[in-house]
């Protein structure tokens, strides 16, 4: 995981309170040295020519200091060849990027008795925001897959009762196994449970089935339930764009 915090005067304009929110990045395709933006036309966005437009990628608010105009964004880190994780590998002061955001639900977690939270790695910065954001009484599970437990970070809440499971993929390819859902199976509502929300992000697969399992559970729909897959196994975010937003759109 690679930290990296943008600043600039054009984010004198971005919200406060938004950490965990996603935000679209734009990068320089590899001829470029800054990528040229889409615009705004009179029917809509005007994108750049197929040649000179922008690589775009979602990522997450790690945190926003309005006083300081500094945004800062974890990239999981691939090698140079990916687009967005080549560039956060090779950042230095003074280089520019495109951003539009943030969006998403607001609160990210919806207010219940008790949480269920569970992503991959690519979730681990929303759901630090969402843990930082939980009142003392919160009570719930989080459900975390790194690759190891070298992967594991220092994470801080004031909920007195939120117990945090880290889940070790080893070996196996990140977005191919099914760690996180055979852990929620295995854990059981509390007696004194009335209502419960669920935050769920990550590889699509491990989400839907996450999703479902919770909708036919404990009967969590669109309300209480929010599953956003980030990314697809095997899938570039160009591959994958149309089905996400498929996914999302999905009525339950």
């Amino acid at each position: 995981m690679q930290r990296i915090t943008l600043t600039g005067e054009a984010l004198k304009d971005f919200p406060e309170g938004c950490s965990g929110a996603h935000i679209k990045l734009f990068f320089p395709q590899s001829h470029q040295q800054q990528p040229m933006l889409p615009t705004i036309g009179p029917t809509g966005v005007v994108w750049p020519a197929k040649e000179n437009k922008p690589v775009t990628r979602t990522y997450s608010v790690r945190n926003y200091d309005s006083q300081l105009q500094q945004l800062t964004v974890d990239f999981v880190l691939h090698d140079e060849s990916s687009p967005a994780s080549g560039w956060a590998l090779n950042a230095r002061k003074g280089d520019k990027i495109g951003l539009a955001g943030p969006g998403g639900p607001n609160p990210l977690l919806a207010p219940a008795d008790w949480h269920i939270i569970s992503g991959d790695m690519t979730a681990l910065p929303a759901i630090s925001a969402i843990l930082e954001m939980l009142p003392e009484q919160a009570q719930g599970d989080v459900f975390i897959e790194v690759n190891n437990p070298s992967e594991r970070q220092e994470l801080t809440t004031a909920a007195k009762d939120i117990k945090i499971h880290w889940l070790y993929s080893e070996s196996q390819p990140a977005g191919t196994t099914s760690f996180q859902l055979e852990a929620i199976q295995k854990i059981s509502k509390p007696a004194h449970v009335e209502s419960i929300s669920a935050w769920v992000a990550g590889e699509n697969t491990a989400v839907i089935n996450i999703r479902n399992y919770l909708k036919e559970k404990y009967g969590l729909h669109k309300k209480n339930l929010y599953a956003v897959p980030y990314w697809r196994y095997g899938f570039n975010e160009e591959g994958y764009h149309a089905e996400r937003h498929k996914v999302m759109d999905e009525v339950y």
